[in-house]
């Protein structure tokens, strides 16, 4: 049975660790979320969209971006939420997981030392909870899978 998988991504490393998750999504319908709208051009024939780019530090930015992502997971109702980080990805795993959806957060392979600001703080919204560091594994969570994207 196929499922709508939403696949939300930062831009640079964050989304090129999400492309590099495609082979896993085949055959499944496929909703890209990302901040650079010039990126939809590696995705030919799947659902895209561009939201604002946005930190904590730009709040106007981060509210924009928020109601951006929001609608998008509200109007796309998707089955599961995967996410590499950072901000777009929190708020649709917030809210996915408020619809019901199935939520992954992969934490960045940057994240060598501790799990990101963000990989901690959607850690009670992610059904799976990974990070690409086996010292950085846990009991309670994050949990290691394996190999680095």
């Amino acid at each position: 049975m196929t499922k709508k998988i939403l696949a939300v991504a930062s831009g640079g490393g964050h989304w090129v660790q999400m492309l590099r998750l495609r082979p896993a999504f085949e055959g499944q319908r496929m909703v890209y979320v990302t901040v650079q709208p010039s990126y939809a051009s590696q995705v030919p024939g799947e659902r895209f969209y561009a939201v604002t780019d946005a930190t904590r530090w730009s709040r106007w930015d981060l509210v924009k971006m928020i109601c951006q992502v929001g609608w998008i997971v509200l109007k796309e109702r998707p089955d599961v939420v995967v996410t590499t980080g950072a901000a777009p990805g929190v708020v649709a795993l917030r809210v996915g997981k408020l619809l019901g959806a199935k939520t992954v957060w992969l934490d960045s392979i940057a994240n060598v030392e501790h799990m990101s600001m963000s990989g901690q703080r959607v850690r009670r919204f992610a059904d799976l909870w990974l990070t690409q560091w086996q010292h950085l594994a846990k009991e309670d969570g994050p949990g290691y899978k394996g190999g680095v994207l």
